[in-house]
């Protein structure tokens, strides 16, 4: 696949210091939506942290009491130890509240993100759904999708991040205020150590945020590449094919090359993290000194300095744990900017209005010199099609391989819109029409069903999934799609797991998939019936049972079918014929075989090789 090559980082302008400050706009709206998802919970941790954030100093301050309790009962001639065990008890006591803390703030941190982690997934699922197909055909559009998709755990640890935020500005306020009243000058040094640590890690957090961005697209390949080398789905090619080496080396060069560009920033970032660190030592170790001569000199007791170096060392590593999750969340906030931008798409509909849909269809579909073309494409798939399908008729699409077939299905769904043209139901533009609504007229067996990895009776009812515990439509839709004869074969019949991702599900060969999937067409009582070569993996007398039964069944239904096999193309009512995205012609299996066209020379060319 093309892809983006990056040379050097400073060739992606696009995430920049402003950009990642900019970012930090959507912390607020991330923690409403926090605050949804459980009340509670979050002001039992926001509590917990500010109790947390004032125990430190408070620890501090007690040892710094014992210290002094301890010489001045040296000093006495009659000791009296009452007080320096109290301070002692209390000490104790502190650390032990300091535990629970802690990890009640764990606990509670840990809830939290999991209950946002379901209710975002959720979110984004939801979102998914309203998204138009061609939307999430649109390989750019998918990067954002799965930057949205695959931060949640990151989006678990920016809140854990922000509210220790909140607990260590507490801490700092405190220590920086004991600092103040005994020694201001320490805070001074205080700043040289953390400053120019603080601009280091912006700056490379900054950059691996561009790294992973721009190369959203490869490591989707990655995870392809990964999912094709080591599957049971695709082992049988790989062996046979011996593809092995191709993907290793595929996969070998690709991740070698995010390797080179991440290894070069871990250097650089570790390298300057390590001057600036011992930059930081340098500062605390002079402070320290510092404190040691004014207690030599008598200015401030041996309690004091116990507090004195106590604070600053609590002091500076809270400072650095600031700014370096200060880091963590600006860059987590510009992940968190990709997550809302997915969700705040908006769709601009063209219709002015939703009009009520027909409750039986009248005269029918009428295609009006529709064209059409993919997103970002030039070349044409549909080229001036005009057709009607009429109310109640059966009509069957024939034509070769990228004919346009299962686009004029993909139009007609409303999966795309023509780009020129127009769809009628009934004499009205399709698009004036709710498209959920719309939607729910039709039952559909794409070619290209999805086999969900669920159980028999989930597959089935997946085709209406409101009547999923109505077991007796479900062995109805079955039966008339010859499933039943499959699931006379599982063991738990339609409990029975199906494939292979999970404990003790069976996997089913194509023709009994397809059975299974055609049983969801039969779930649903639609208006218009859509059989997009829906059994291309049956055997003959499997495929002349399923039809006949459809035709049956579909009786006075508006209908479509798409397939390659003739003896079940002509039982439809007309059949349309399609060539290079153009309607070559329409009629009757009679009238088709009478004009001597591309129909008669693919029915006799089939009919000769069953001869």
């Amino acid at each position: 696949m093309p892809r983006r090559k990056i040379t050097s980082l400073k060739d992606d302008k696009k995430t920049n210091f402003k950009s990642s400050f900019n970012a930090l706009i959507y912390i607020p709206r991330f923690f409403k939506e926090i605050w949804k998802v459980n009340k509670k919970l979050f002001l039992l941790s926001a509590f917990c942290r500010l109790i947390g954030a004032v125990l430190p100093v408070i620890i501090l301050w007690v040892g710094k009491l014992i210290i002094d309790e301890i010489i001045l009962q040296i000093s006495l001639d009659n000791p009296d130890y009452y007080t320096l065990w109290t301070y002692v008890g209390t000490e104790f006591a502190l650390i032990i509240l300091s535990d629970l803390i802690s990890r009640a703030i764990s606990l509670t941190d840990g809830l939290l993100g999991d209950e946002y982690n379901i209710t975002s997934s959720i979110s984004i699922i939801k979102k998914t759904n309203q998204i138009n197909i061609s939307l999430l055909e649109d390989s750019e559009f998918y990067d954002k999708l799965e930057r949205a998709r695959t931060q949640t755990n990151g989006r678990v640890g920016l809140m854990s991040n922000v509210l220790s935020q909140v607990q260590s500005s507490i801490s700092i306020a405190t220590l920086v205020a004991g600092l103040i009243y005994f020694e201001p000058y320490l805070i001074i040094l205080l700043v040289l150590s953390i400053i120019p640590s603080f601009i280091n890690e912006i700056r490379f957090s900054q950059q691996q945020y561009s790294l992973a961005r721009s190369w959203t697209s490869e490591r989707r390949e990655l995870d392809y590449l990964r999912f094709i080398g080591a599957n049971d789905k695709t082992a049988k090619e790989i062996k046979l094919f011996g593809l092995t080496d191709f993907i290793v080396t595929r996969f070998q060069n690709l991740s070698e090359e995010y390797y080179q560009l991440n290894k070069t920033l871990a250097i650089k970032r570790s390298a300057l993290g390590f001057l600036f660190n011992v930059l930081g030592s340098i500062s605390y170790y002079g402070a320290y000194v510092f404190i040691i001569y004014r207690v030599l000199s008598g200015a401030i007791t041996l309690g004091e300095l116990t507090f004195l170096s106590g604070s600053f060392n609590r002091l500076m590593k809270n400072l650095q744990d600031f700014f370096s999750k200060f880091t963590r969340i600006s860059e987590s906030a510009l992940y968190l900017k990709d997550y809302f931008d997915f969700i705040d798409i908006s769709f601009v509909s063209k219709a002015k209005e939703d009009i009520k849909l027909p409750k039986e269809i009248k005269t029918g579909f009428e295609f009006k010199d529709v064209h059409f073309a993919y997103p970002n494409s030039d070349v044409e798939i549909l080229k001036g099609i005009t057709f009607t399908l009429k109310a109640g008729e059966k009509l069957a699409f024939v034509g070769q391989n990228g004919a346009g077939k299962t686009t004029l299905i993909k139009l007609l769904l409303r999966f795309y819109e023509p780009t020129s043209g127009e769809i009628t139901l009934d004499g009205v533009n399709i698009n004036r029409f709710n498209i959920a609504e719309y939607q729910e007229y039709f039952g559909v067996i794409f070619q290209d069903f999805f086999r969900y990895e669920f159980t028999v009776k989930e597959n089935i009812a997946i085709g209406n999934i409101n009547e999923l515990k109505n077991q007796s439509k479900i062995e109805n839709a079955a039966e008339l799609s010859l499933a039943s004869a499959v699931v006379a074969e599982l063991k738990k019949g339609y409990n029975q797991q199906l494939g292979k991702r999970f404990s003790n599900g069976q996997e089913l060969s194509g023709g009994q998939w397809q059975k299974v999937a055609l049983a969801r067409a039969y779930m649903k009582n639609a208006e218009v019936m859509v059989l997009d070569e829906p059994t291309s993996a049956l055997d003959a007398r499997a495929e002349s049972d399923v039809f006949e039964r459809f035709i049956g069944l579909t009786e006075g239904k508006t209908s479509i079918i798409i397939s390659h096999r003739f003896s079940t193309v002509r039982q439809a009512d007309r059949i349309l014929v399609l060539e290079h995205g153009k309607a070559l012609e329409i009629g009757t299996h009679e009238e088709l075989m009478n004009n001597q066209n591309l129909y008669a020379e693919l029915f006799t060319l089939q009919a000769e090789g069953y001869q």
